[in-house]
């Protein structure tokens, strides 16, 4: 069966797909990459999981994905290197508003020395990159799974440094059995709503609860762009499909929605379900733009301006790939408008807890 290697732990996305692993008798066996700063996070996170799957083992060992070896001692590499049938590389700064230099350590060099170690793994069976659909930067019109073309330009450094590392990690295609996944923006569970923190399209939700006083809402701007959105259950639920799957080996695979909303239908069904009527009249986006560079309104509306680059960008993400793959276990993404009741319930109940909230920069 052998072991499955995660960095990212311990994230959402990753104690996620550790559970659904699990869950699905992938493997029993699991080793978890952690930075000494998260080790008593990561703690207490193996050992909800394993409480759970008894029968199931987690080990976690310190390192760092920008050294090399990602910092593991030469005993434990020794030991671990013809153990490892998958390795998930989930690892990265996902901060829309993260300084290049950060990112770049982490997003590009971190992915680099994650690379040759993966290179260095006798008995690899799949190496599973968690990139973006984002990778796309400003180019717009169809974006094709088959295509990784440098865009006129990227919208922030997130974008820029998840570019760069899906260069790196697609020119192992053929040497190493390599899926690159590039989801959507991720939110909560489409079921029971939940998640760790409030971002992407929780943004929306901070404004509206923090307007909701005002006698109305209005919408922002008029852009006809449809906004990509999908639950993380979606998300693990396909990836961990993925990973057996023969036929994804050397593929670039969109797990975004393939029929997303347009962003004044989403902002529509928001904010009637958080203030029980519908927004009134318009608000020009470059006004909005302009206000938002202000920190204290960011920080009072609890909204990055980088949110805006997101509701005029007309782009289409193809899925033909991945959903010819999907398809054959009957995977598909739930409707974000139909689940928005389910994601306003967990905001309102989680909204005044900071540890949900991030900080607005």
């Amino acid at each position: 069966m052998g072991i499955h290697f995660f960095t990212g732990f311990p994230g959402f996305i990753t104690s996620q797909l550790i559970r659904s692993i699990f869950e699905k008798e992938i493997s029993d066996s699991v080793v978890v990459l952690v930075l000494p700063t998260e080790v008593e996070k990561a703690q207490k996170e193996m050992d909800e999981i394993t409480r759970l799957y008894p029968r199931r083992s987690i080990e976690i060992i310190q390192g760092d994905i920008t050294l090399p070896n990602l910092d593991m001692d030469n005993e434990t590499v020794q030991r671990i290197v013809p153990e490892i049938s998958v390795l998930w590389h989930l690892a990265a700064i996902y901060d829309l508003a993260v300084p290049r230099e950060v990112a770049w350590k982490v997003n590009v060099h971190g992915t680099s020395m994650v690379n040759d170690f993966v290179k260095s793994l006798p008995n690899l069976k799949r190496y599973m990159y968690f990139s973006t659909a984002y990778v796309a930067g400003t180019r717009e019109g169809i974006l094709l799974e088959t295509e990784l073309i440098r865009p006129p330009q990227f919208k922030n450094y997130y974008e820029e440094t998840k570019f760069e590392a899906e260069l790196l990690v697609d020119d192992l295609k053929g040497k190493v059995p390599t899926t690159i996944i590039r989801p959507g923006i991720v939110r909560g569970h489409s079921v029971t709503g939940e998640t760790i923190k409030f971002d992407g399209p929780y943004f929306f939700l901070n404004m509206i609860d923090r307007l909701k006083s005002l006698p109305f809402i209005p919408y922002l701007g008029n852009s006809a762009s449809t906004i990509n959105v999908v639950p993380v259950d979606f998300i693990i639920e396909a990836s961990t499909f993925i990973c057996t799957e023969d036929n994804a080996i050397d593929k670039t695979l969109h797990l975004t929605d393939p029929q997303p909303h347009p962003v004044q239908e989403v902002f529509r069904s928001m904010v009637k379900e958080m203030t029980g009527k519908y927004p009134r009249g318009r608000f020009p986006i470059d006004i909005a733009r302009s206000l938002m560079k202000i920190k204290n309104l960011r920080k009072i509306l609890g909204v990055e301006i980088e949110t805006l680059d997101y509701l005029t960008w007309n782009a289409t993400f193809d899925t033909r790939q991945a959903q010819y793959i999907l398809g054959k276990g009957n995977i598909s993404c739930p409707d974000f408008i139909a689940t928005i009741p389910t994601m306003v319930k967990f905001y309102n109940e989680n909204k005044c807890n900071k540890l949900y909230q991030i900080e607005i920069k």
